[in-house]
């Protein structure tokens, strides 16, 4: 192994270790916070699984430990169990009116709800700090780079360094949106607005179409330029309007992706895990430290969302029981509660096996080693 590829697996596995580590101890922060903000001690902060490498105590008596396995991370509230669920001996050792259940179930969704919360804040404080210094870079019209030969573009008569303004009934669509449209609509027949040494040209083109996971997808045949249009930066009230509005932007697209993942309109194969987070750490650092940020602040709405979904084992699932004991005073029946968390338990599994799969499948090792590396 040469150098330079040692160079890249360090740089990969310090960027790696350097974003999860942000990201879940703000997510475990707000959990803590809030915790102590509606009375509740906390027993452990840990970062990471497994045997501590390190702890200590702070003042107020909670256990911070920093772990070997770094992909997540937790805090466990005092009295966090159901009473039910401890011994007499461990009940007599609660610290009187410090007890998470003993919290009424406002303060108890607040202190489930504040880690999500946390990482879209911290998504907005990451959005502001490049908006305010570097400004807000964006992605200038699609320009075509090749064409596929017999493709649909090739048979429209789309060529290289034609800017592409218009598709259907959709106006300067972007890379991302254009992409998106030619997915959504294979074997349409419509029309492409473009550009040609600066006269606009309109063509008709029926848009291609592939199979994929047994799904048929549009495909224009083009090759796109990115071409991305350097910001300024903004003013402190600008960049702060700035940071909302693109954290907010970043969580619909992040869910349409989803939806359409669930609905097979876009391939599950792109659900990475963390081979794929890991290499993109060691990918967007090359970039340097701006790259870096704005790819943090991808993955903490990312993980504010996955958090949120109405899983049991998840942020969400919890926050969805206690809505059930605001509404009908009495909680989740406990039976309910435990074949809820049996399956959400399975289901987590089952999509961090499936995430797991695909960033190994993409691997180049394992392409080769399957014949797949064309």
């Amino acid at each position: 192994m040469s150098m330079l590829a040692i160079y890249d697996f360090l740089r990969m596995i310090i960027s790696f270790v350097f974003v999860l580590g942000v990201l879940v101890f703000i997510h475990e922060l707000g959990h803590y916070l809030a915790a102590r903000w509606r009375g509740v001690h906390v027993d452990v902060f840990s970062i990471g699984f497994g045997k501590p490498l390190y702890r200590w105590h702070d003042k107020v008596g909670t256990e911070w430990r920093i772990c070997p396995i770094p992909l997540g991370g937790y805090v466990r509230p005092h009295g966090f169990a159901d009473p039910e669920d401890v011994s007499e001996e461990e009940r007599a050792a609660y610290i009187e009116g410090k007890t998470f259940h003993g919290k009424d179930v406002g303060s108890r969704a607040i202190v489930i709800a504040a880690g999500p919360i946390f990482n879209f804040l911290l998504a907005i404080i990451l959005y502001f700090g490049l908006f305010v210094t570097v400004g807000k870079h964006s992605l200038g019209e699609p320009v075509a780079q090749a064409i596929i030969a017999d493709s649909a573009a090739a048979k429209a008569g789309i060529q290289p360094k034609d800017v592409i303004l218009k598709i259907g009934d959709i106006n300067h669509p972007g890379v991302e949106n254009l992409v998106m449209y030619a997915q959504e609509h294979p074997d349409l027949s419509t029309t492409i607005a473009v550009k040609r040494d600066g006269k606009e040209i309109t063509l008709p083109i029926t848009i291609g179409s592939k199979e994929n996971d047994g799904k048929k997808v549009g495909q224009l045949g083009v090759q796109l330029a990115i071409n991305i249009i350097a910001g300024k930066p903004m003013s402190v009230g600008g960049a702060a309007v700035a940071a909302v509005q693109e954290t907010w932007d970043v969580s619909k697209k992040t869910l349409v992706g989803l939806g359409q993942m669930i609905t097979g309109q876009r391939s599950a194969k792109d659900l990475g895990g963390p081979i794929k987070i890991a290499q993109l750490s060691g990918q967007v650092s090359k970039g340097g430290f701006a790259d870096l940020v704005n790819f943090m602040a991808l993955l903490s709405i990312s993980l504010g969302l996955i958090n949120l979904f109405p899983i049991p084992v998840l942020d969400g699932g919890r926050l969805v029981f206690y809505v059930f004991e605001a509404i009908f005073r009495r909680p989740v029946p406990k039976p309910i509660q435990e074949r809820a968390f049996q399956v959400g338990f399975v289901l987590i599994l089952l999509l961090f096996a499936f995430s797991m799969y695909n960033d190994v499948t993409q691997l180049s090792w394992f392409r080769w080693l399957t014949g797949h590396s064309n």
